[in-house]
């Protein structure tokens, strides 16, 4: 028999337990997820309420598990509801709370549906989805999503009559190449130039450039690293949602996981780009800046990510949510996805029928970037499903 936990943290699960089920994704792990709520990310006056759900087996071994969230915004999501949420309030429907599977301020797509390697999956997962339906009762939420799940999670949700939702991510993908040099000679030759010119410049600013993994990195850097963080969010209109003891305990907890490539001046931090690995792909995420220099965010945001791939030869590197610009220095369309669970008949009739029409224009958007890949005639780079 499988038996529902209903939870009001990771953290009151063993690290050990749950990552058994996260494998090596460093965004669902223990260390990741406990350490949002430990540090107050998540949690009491953030609108995120962890509510996660594990199953167990006569044994008392977890089998299966999922992070949720309780919400009242959609906030911190990179899978834009507002114009749903916007008609159902016009129209006098519960909207909020919803009832959220995902990986809180991080557009990347992983497992949503956590099963132990030798429990039965089916089973586990058919139970995940029977607590989903018991919590989204028992807090009478308007909407249940499932954000960036994984091309298997998100065929059972599709199966199970939930919405799916499109949308388009750029990653860079790596075949083979042995050389940065080796990558530039599959490039034609007007964007190969361009290429070399901006690593040029950024190299002209005379700043040492450096990757530091987590337990390399120093209090003053991380320090360094959360005020220019802090700065650059700040400076774009969006909120800050992660704090300097976050990242600190997320060093600690993830160690090799964690990669900073951070570029100094007399050994002062002047910009940072933090980016987080499994063993197969590398994950571009946070942007630090106190100072502004042309070109530098190029380099250590896509080349320096580009070349620890190539050097350590991970299939791919995750630039992160948006980014046309990602498109001519070799990162391709990858379609991501999200899956939609509507109280109100009229409003999720009127949402499906936005999403067939929303899903063409994805597909097709997808296709003309592709078009634009800087790669010779004869390079084959083509368009993905995030999380194959």
């Amino acid at each position: 028999m499988l038996n529902i936990r209903y939870a009001e943290a990771v953290g009151e699960f063993a690290s050990g337990e749950w990552d058994v089920l996260a494998g090596d994704d460093p965004f669902l792990s223990h260390a990741f997820l406990a350490g949002l709520e430990r540090t107050g990310c998540v949690g009491p006056g953030t609108g995120w309420t962890p509510v996660p759900v594990g199953i167990r087996d006569d044994e008392g071994t977890l089998v299966g598990a999922a992070p949720l969230y309780l919400k009242g915004h959609s906030l911190g999501e990179f899978v834009f509801d507002w114009g749903w949420a916007g008609a159902a309030e016009r129209n006098a429907i519960r909207y909020y709370p919803k009832l959220v599977a995902a990986v809180p301020f991080s557009p990347v797509t992983g497992s949503r549906l956590l099963v132990h390697p030798e429990a039965d999956g089916a089973a586990v997962r058919a139970r995940i989805l029977e607590a989903v339906e018991v919590l989204a009762e028992r807090f009478d939420c308007g909407a249940v999503q499932w954000l960036f799940p994984e091309p298997g999670d998100r065929e059972l949700l599709a199966g199970a009559g939930y919405l799916i939702r499109r949308d388009v991510q750029f990653h860079w993908p790596n075949r083979g190449y042995a050389t940065f040099e080796e990558l530039l000679g599959d490039l034609s030759s007007a964007k190969r130039k361009q290429i070399r010119k901006e690593r040029r410049r950024a190299a002209e600013l005379g700043l040492e450039i450096t990757v530091r993994h987590g337990g390399e990195v120093t209090a003053e850097q991380w320090r360094a690293f959360y005020e220019g963080y802090a700065l650059t969010t700040e400076m774009r209109g969006a909120p800050a949602y992660l704090n300097r003891a976050f990242f600190q305990e997320l060093a600690a907890g993830l160690g090799d996981r964690v990669v900073l490539v951070i570029a100094e001046r007399g050994g002062e931090p002047v910009a940072a780009a933090l980016d987080l690995r499994s063993d197969t792909a590398l994950f571009g995420r946070y942007w630090s800046a106190r100072e502004e220099h042309e070109f530098l965010h190029f380099e250590l945001c896509f080349y320096q990510g580009i070349e620890y791939c190539i050097d350590r030869g991970l299939q791919r590197f995750e630039g992160g949510a948006q980014g046309e610009h990602k498109v001519k220095r070799g990162f391709a369309p990858a379609l991501t996805a999200s899956a939609h669970w509507i109280r109100h008949a009229g409003l999720r009739e009127a949402v499906a029928d936005f999403l067939a029409r929303e899903g063409e224009e994805v597909r097709a958007y997808a296709r003309e970037a592709a078009a634009h890949l800087p790669f010779k005639d004869g390079v084959e780079v083509g368009i993905r499903e995030a999380g194959d």
